[in-house]
């Protein structure tokens, strides 16, 4: 076999992928192995913040031997981690082509990843010490809160997200993104703010793996202080919910309410109701092996790649279940419970957990995304993520199907019932 890539038959391939520490002063003089390298998966928008943070990011990558932990905190303003980037949709068309999909908007689940890179570029920026003889802090996407589409992302149109931090616990970050979009030189800011996230990262000692304190924030505009106060009711209402579930009135009613129909399914099936479905037979599952391509600075499975690949399968979920092409509304939740990492062979399964029909002109389907963690050696399956999105259906989709109506999701068992109901009282209690 003729291996010369000189040969005319031969077409050489090459990397379109530079290391993000080519641009470090002393980089020739200290090459990092490989392995210690972000995966080269990630988008061009995930690439250019590694880039633009080389500095912190080698020194994540390589602190000093026996370096201590930051010794002193320190008060920083969001103005100082507030950072924004931008999409030239408008004139780059290669940029463009990397985000389209095939209704000429921007891909969520590409635009989730950016969200999440971004996040955690601004929470290493908040939580440095620029002292370069401390180790750094491992920081971890925990949770994200909410994200709401308020509008359709054209790819046509330029874009930008600015973020920056909004609260500070003791060992918590909140960070704020909104993705701005105007189609009119001429319209309200609050106008253009198409998409709005929340995210919330955790510090942990690089050593011990426990929990770390970070600087505090200091708000400075009203619009500031009003933002870490809604941040602070929120981290009450979570630490709440983590002691334990409220109780709702006539609970075992409701799940009875549930359950009833359910069971003439299983009971009776010909004389089920055509307008329901079991949760069940909503059900799609993947499964991938995570590859080093998709790991972050610290080795592991970069959590917008978690959110992309829960996405797409979320939209088919609802798509197959709508038999319409489903429009994306907002991620409910996200729950990181435990890091993946390369090499974990991961299952996502998901199903559409309950459908609101009291809105004919925009039904609601909430979907759930459960990822875990698979061991066939040891025989482990742990949960690793929790998803929860919510769609509906594209109005022109809808107009084109005469008869067109959404089914209601119904549970064949009682766990299923309870997963519905704590669903729907966390909704209630974000509200």
């Amino acid at each position: 076999m003729d291996l010369n890539c000189s040969s005319p038959k031969s077409i050489p391939v090459v990397s379109t992928f530079s290391s993000p520490f080519d641009r470090s002063p002393d980089s020739s003089s200290t090459k990092k192995p490989i392995s210690l390298w972000p995966g080269m998966y990630h988008s061009p928008v995930t690439n250019a913040l590694w880039e633009a943070r080389s500095k912190i990011f080698e020194r994540l990558l390589d602190p000093p031997k026996d370096a201590p932990p930051q010794s002193e905190l320190l008060t920083r303003t969001p103005s100082q981690s507030r950072t924004s980037i931008f999409y030239n949709f408008s004139s780059d068309y290669i940029l463009r082509e990397q985000y389209r999909d095939p209704w000429n908007e921007v891909r969520i689940g590409k635009l989730l990843e950016d969200l999440d890179a971004l996040a955690g570029t601004i929470s290493v920026k908040h939580c440095s010490d620029d002292d370069s003889t401390t180790r750094p802090l491992l920081l971890v996407t925990a949770a994200v809160d909410k994200i709401v589409l308020k509008k359709a992302i054209s790819v046509d149109i330029d874009l930008k997200i600015v973020a920056s931090v909004i609260w500070v616990g003791t060992s918590s970050i909140e960070i704020q993104l909104e993705v701005i979009q105007s189609t009119n030189e001429n319209s309200d800011v609050s106008d253009s703010v198409a998409l709005t996230a929340n995210f919330i990262f955790v510090a942990r000692d690089s050593e011990s793996g426990k929990a770390a304190a970070v600087n505090r924030l200091s708000p400075e505009t009203e619009r500031e202080k009003f933002l870490f106060e809604e941040a602070e009711a929120r981290s009450k209402l979570r630490k709440k919910k983590r002691v334990g579930r409220r109780e709702f009135d006539n609970e075992a009613k409701r799940l009875e309410g549930l359950l009833a129909e359910g069971r003439i399914f299983c009971d009776m099936p010909a004389l089920a109701d055509r307008d329901s479905i079991l949760l069940r037979d909503t059900r799609l599952e993947n499964a991938l092996i995570c590859q080093p391509q998709q790991r972050n600075i610290h080795g592991r499975i970069f959590g917008g790649f978690l959110m992309h690949r829960a996405f797409e399968i979320a939209f088919s979920t609802a798509y197959a279940f709508a038999g319409l092409v489903p429009c994306f509304l907002e991620v409910d939740h996200v729950d990181f419970l435990r890091p993946v990492d390369v090499g974990d062979f991961l299952r996502l399964t998901s199903c559409v957990l309950y459908t609101e029909l009291e809105n004919p002109d925009q039904p609601l389907i909430n979907v759930e995304v459960v990822a875990h963690v698979t061991r066939p050696e040891i025989r482990s399956s742990e949960v690793s993520n929790t998803f929860y999105f919510s769609f509906t259906v594209r109005p022109e989709a809808k107009a084109k199907k005469n008869g067109f109506k959404i089914r209601k999701v119904v549970p064949a068992t009682e766990e299923e019932a309870r997963r519905i109901l704590e669903r729907m009282d966390a909704d209630l209690l974000t509200q």
